[in-house]
């Protein structure tokens, strides 16, 4: 059985980070290990949340682990904590990985133009660090234009978002995928882009709403997919397929909860998507 690293928060209300990807990494067939970035009371769209932070854990289980001769098939890291944190996660990935080590950086901190609000301006250049030592990073619009000092636009073509893939490649990851990406109305999807220039994308119809998590959801199931051997091109379709039909699922739900999505509900659609795969 692969094994995944996962090191991001947990918020104990709210249906992201590690509570996304713990329960949908599993139902994938995929173990995963899990390393708490911090504990929130709820996630970041609350109000008044709490938050206790981890980073004195974080080498320490790193070192445990090379001490146990842990073997990780990959690192995936979401949610961080502090700027002080991204230097240890890439310390962390050194100490952890081995040759046959995929990392898998989710640069979770924005959106809609936004950091998050627990974020100073200069957490997207420590981000972009993390980003620099990845195989794969899967940045969405804003995360993307904050760590290469672009511009953020709403309206866009296609060569604006090639033109952003290349400077992502730039800092570092061997692919960059952006996730978020529309050209037609209706439309929404992801760009991958890998050092050669070789472009790869694919895209849902787009639902009317918006849902916090559903970037950890994609992230989760884009990894997992991976460790299942597929190749990052079909993990994408199989993760933007989940999410979307997630969202959908969610909506025909009248008590569903404002501050996430029923991925519970969705899992028997993931496995049967695998077995097909």
């Amino acid at each position: 059985m692969k094994r995944i690293a996962s090191i991001q928060d947990i918020s104990c209300l709210g249906k992201c980070s590690l509570t996304v990807a713990l329960p949908v990494i599993s139902a994938m067939g995929v173990e995963c290990a899990i390393v708490p970035t911090a504990v929130l009371s709820t996630h970041t769209m609350f109000t008044g949340f709490t938050c206790k932070d981890l980073s004195d854990q974080l080498l320490p289980i790193a070192d445990h682990w090379k001490k146990e001769n842990l073997h990780f098939d990959a690192i995936y890291t979401g949610y961080l904590a502090s700027k002080e944190q991204c230097a240890e996660v890439c310390e962390f990935f050194d100490r952890v990985m081995d040759e046959n080590t995929l990392i898998f950086v989710d640069p979770a901190m924005a959106d809609n133009g936004k950091l998050y609000p627990a974020f100073s301006a200069e957490f997207p250049k420590e981000m972009a660090k993390v980003c620099a030592k990845a195989d794969v990073i899967v940045p969405n619009l804003t995360e993307a234009c904050l760590m290469t000092d672009t511009p953020y636009k709403t309206n866009y073509d296609e060569s604006y978002i090639r033109t952003l893939l290349q400077k992502l490649l730039a800092l570092g990851a061997k692919k960059a995928v952006l996730t978020g990406v529309s050209f037609e109305e209706g439309k929404l999807g992801a760009m991958r882009m890998d050092q050669e220039g070789n472009v790869f994308s694919y895209f849902t119809d787009r639902l009317p709403v918006s849902f916090h998590g559903t970037g950890d959801l994609f992230s989760s199931c884009c990894v997992g997919a991976m460790m299942r051997g597929a190749s990052l091109e079909q993990a994408l379709t199989v993760a933007a397929d989940y999410t979307a039909e997630t969202i959908r699922a969610t909506l025909e739900n009248p008590d569903h909860a404002w501050y996430g999505v029923d991925f519970e509900a969705t899992i028997p659609y993931l496995v049967k998507r695998l077995e097909q795969m």
